[in-house]
């Protein structure tokens, strides 16, 4: 059972209602974890400007999926593999590739180098070595694009603990974390 619930959006703030009605607007619909976000108008208008301003940089929209996938699995949270691998497949990530992501790989070596280091941010809170940095910057990210990682890796360390926290219902096709390792 969820153990911080949904708000309910007809009688939530005026605030939280217009920022749920745009979210209903552009998925169709508030997925379990918005709805939960929702509780604090703050966090959703922190959520939401920061995804919208992460999508405005350097990254892709399949970029970003896998980035969350790895996040996901390196901190076991099914409710975020399963809407990043539903979202991930939407963005064009083939389904092996999807499994790699969760397991914070990837078939191309430029994306495993982004992925170990979302990782390592994961596995070390934040506290990478210099050697995380020379590899990922290796492959030949710019300092401005392993800032992006970060905030990317934040954002769904983020989402992964309200889901950890509130137990949010997975809404979404169930994809389960089961052993996923982080690379």
């Amino acid at each position: 059972m969820q153990r911080i619930p949904r708000i309910d959006e007809a009688n939530a703030p005026a605030k939280t209602a217009g920022l749920l009605a745009t979210v209903r607007k552009q998925m169709g619909g508030v997925p379990n974890i918005i709805g939960t976000m929702a509780q604090s108008s703050a966090a959703l208008t922190g959520f939401i400007g920061l995804s919208g301003a992460l999508a405005g940089g350097t990254f892709g929209n399949a970029e970003r999926e896998q980035i969350a996938l790895a996040v996901a699995g390196a901190n076991r949270c099914d409710y975020c593999a399963s809407a990043h691998s539903m979202l991930g497949g939407n963005a064009g990530l083939a389904a092996e590739e999807i499994d790699r992501n969760l397991q914070g790989r990837s078939a191309d070596p430029r994306m495993q180098a982004a992925l170990r280091f979302a990782s390592r941010i994961v596995t070390t809170r934040g506290q990478v070595t210099d050697d995380d940095l020379a590899a990922v910057r290796a492959a030949g990210f710019e300092d401005g694009q392993v800032v992006e990682i970060l905030a990317n890796t934040v954002l769904n360390i983020f989402t992964n603990y309200l889901n950890h926290a509130a137990a949010t219902e997975i809404d979404f096709p169930v994809v389960l974390t089961g052993a996923a390792t982080a690379a």
